[in-house]
């Protein structure tokens, strides 16, 4: 199958104003140089390189801008020049910014960040990842420390609290489903940055009665969840939807207003001949197409709520296995 066939498309493809929906897409690997890496996506992707600062490069394509970085801050912003630093430091120069760019490429990601692209669009990333992956590319388990993620950034079809309650409810009933098929490096698990939600949330959004006014929706979460450190990430989202009611519960410099989910999940495992980003896209479709049959969702909402009571059954059988099996028998997988 060719990368144009590969990606899977939701029922719901238009946005609350007819439009396509989007997509933006966070990529993190390793095995190329940075200028490797910017040559080649300049070369694959078709632009010109524009160096922003030092590890910051913008490739201004006919599919919008994406940018190219090594992902750690204190590395980007060194500077050796600086005259606060003793003179001793100063004088290694370039000599120790090689050193330093070395030792960085080695366990730093580097990341692609992409533009929102139209869902019908996304055959440009498969064919990027894979062919980024002839050139040499790895990503999470080529060394214990590398914890390379690959990140979705999905616009909503529309920011009515019901659907967001129903891509919640959906995420929740299948995260250890969807944890099981993307968490395949040992040191992204160990990580607090893609946490589960609050157990005590889950119980309150899984109710059958839990039908909440945005205000609602948005202070439930904050309350147990007052951090960007989920495997999805809603702060973005409420960033958007109401800004000052987030920042009484959470201050972030990071966080970036956008009408998106925030899926940060995934392991990005570009160098397995067996994975493409399709592997992961087509699993989030899995939760588009439950968010969107409303009969389905409460039906395995309600296994849910039972997976979590003192039985037998329950202690022979994990709710992943239930959810797999689920999936499959309702035609989902």
């Amino acid at each position: 199958m060719n990368a144009a066939n590969r990606c899977k498309m939701p029922e719901r493809l238009e946005n609350h104003e007819g439009e396509e929906r989007r997509v933006g897409v966070e990529i993190e690997l390793s095995g190329l140089g940075y200028e490797q890496l910017v040559q080649h996506a300049a070369r694959l992707l078709g632009g010109s390189p524009e160096l922003i600062s030092r590890y910051v490069t913008a490739l201004d394509t006919e599919h919008g801008r994406f940018t190219i970085e090594l992902d750690s801050d204190p590395i980007k912003e060194l500077d050796l020049d600086d005259e606060r630093l003793p003179q001793s430091i100063r004088e290694l120069g370039s000599h120790a910014m090689d050193v330093i760019d070395f030792a960085a490429e080695k366990v730093v990601p580097l990341e692609i960040v992409g533009p929102p692209l139209a869902f019908s669009k996304l055959e440009l990333i498969e064919t990027l990842m894979d062919e980024l992956r002839e050139l040499g590319a790895e990503g999470s388990r080529e060394a214990i420390y590398f914890a390379f993620g690959l990140q979705l950034n999905p616009e909503l079809p529309d920011l009515e609290p019901a659907t967001l309650v129903a891509y919640l409810q959906a995420f929740a009933a299948l995260y250890d489903w969807l944890k099981a098929r993307h968490q395949l490096d040992i040191s992204r698990k160990f990580t607090t940055y893609i946490e589960p939600w609050s157990s005590r949330y889950t119980e309150k959004l899984m109710a059958d009665d839990y039908r909440p006014d945005l205000e609602t929706l948005m202070r439930d979460y904050l309350h147990y969840n007052p951090t960007r450190n989920k495997a999805l990430d809603l702060l973005p989202l409420f960033a958007h939807l109401d800004k000052e009611l987030l920042a009484g519960f959470v201050k972030d410099p990071r966080i970036k207003s956008r009408p998106t989910l925030h899926y940060r999940l995934p392991d990005c495992d570009i160098d397995n001949p067996h994975w493409h980003f399709s592997t992961v896209w087509n699993d989030w479709v899995v939760l588009e197409q439950l968010a969107a049959h409303p009969e389905d969702l409460a039906d395995l909402r309600s296994r849910f709520r039972e997976a979590q009571k003192f039985s037998f059954h329950n202690l022979t059988h994990s709710w992943r296995e239930t959810t797999d099996n689920w999936l499959k028998q309702h035609g989902y997988v």
